[in-house]
């Protein structure tokens, strides 16, 4: 079982029930059994999104350098197929709604909230994303996308607009024009992995256990108790598949196969496809400290 030495989130009820199998099961169970009484709470929190959201989806921001704008697409002639979602405003009501819901879960995980304030916010800053994908693949979240093409660099020269310039507009496009079809591809990819095995609910919820306590972030204070919940949770979810599908002896590898599919989605490109086409340049990042802290 996990233990809490060499940090600061010890307590009397840790001791006894920190282990990742009860956390995510008690969490679970939160979410499912307690949802009329935590209904209130989630609408506000979905309130709190939108009113985020909306503030920021009158204005726009434009990277303020060359570097920053390279790291939102690559310049290489795979990115000029670009995709956006053909019902914006659908789809990203139905990320928003997964979006409310995994932060309540993560939010009832008792091990968790036992984590400095710190550890806290950078398990958070590297698992929304994730977390949010396996969320739309737990309630089948569907969507579909239309292919636009950007400017090829013969038409930009055309144009007559100096290189330089050609080069920052012609990312700031790819930015306004939905993400790479080939990352649109590789999210498709993973919930239809997801929806092939038919995961079971308990099965979501140690997945998203063993996204959430991420121990390869810099800097953590409880870096060994996070391994061993990382760990907990692969033994937790592997114990229950032997117990539930004796028959499928690959079932716990097709698990983990889907479980490293999301090491390839960008958390950038999550925000751009299904938050951008509605609120624009916002920090998704705010959102989400606004919606778990209320800051």
């Amino acid at each position: 079982m996990a233990t809490l030495e060499g940090c600061r989130c010890r307590s009397a009820s840790a001791r006894n029930n920190n282990s990742i199998l009860y956390s995510i099961l008690k969490s679970d169970s939160l979410v499912t059994a307690e949802e009329p009484q935590h209904h209130q709470q989630q609408h506000s929190q979905h309130q709190t999104l939108q009113h985020l959201l909306l503030k920021g989806s009158s204005t726009t921001s434009v990277p303020g350098s060359l570097q920053e704008l390279r790291q939102q697409a690559c310049s290489c002639g795979s990115t000029r197929r670009r995709g956006v979602l053909r019902s914006p405003q659908e789809t990203c009501k139905a990320a928003s709604a997964v979006l409310v819901k995994t932060l309540h879960f993560v939010k009832n995980v008792p091990c968790f909230c036992e984590l400095p304030e710190g550890d806290q916010l950078m398990l958070i800053r590297s698992g929304w994303a994730p977390l949010l994908v396996l969320g739309l693949a737990q309630d089948r979240v569907d969507f579909e996308t239309t292919e636009t093409v950007e400017p090829s660099m013969l038409q930009r020269i055309l144009t007559g607009v100096p290189e330089r310039q050609s080069e920052v507009r012609a990312v700031q496009n790819r930015a306004a024009v939905g993400v790479s079809v080939v990352d649109i591809e590789t999210i498709k990819a993973f919930l239809k992995k997801c929806w092939s095995v038919d995961i079971s609910t308990k099965e979501y919820a140690y997945l998203k256990g063993a996204v959430l306590f991420n121990p390869d972030l810099e800097g953590l204070r409880c870096l060994h108790y996070i391994q061993a919940l990382r760990r907990e949770a692969h033994q937790a979810l592997n114990e229950h598949v032997r117990l539930i599908h004796r028959e499928d002896s690959t079932r716990f590898a097709k698990l983990l196969i889907a479980l490293s599919m999301l090491r390839a989605i960008s958390p950038l490109v999550v925000a751009q496809l299904f938050f951008r086409p509605v609120i624009g340049a916002v920090n998704i990042e705010e959102v989400l400290m606004e919606m778990f802290y209320g800051k």
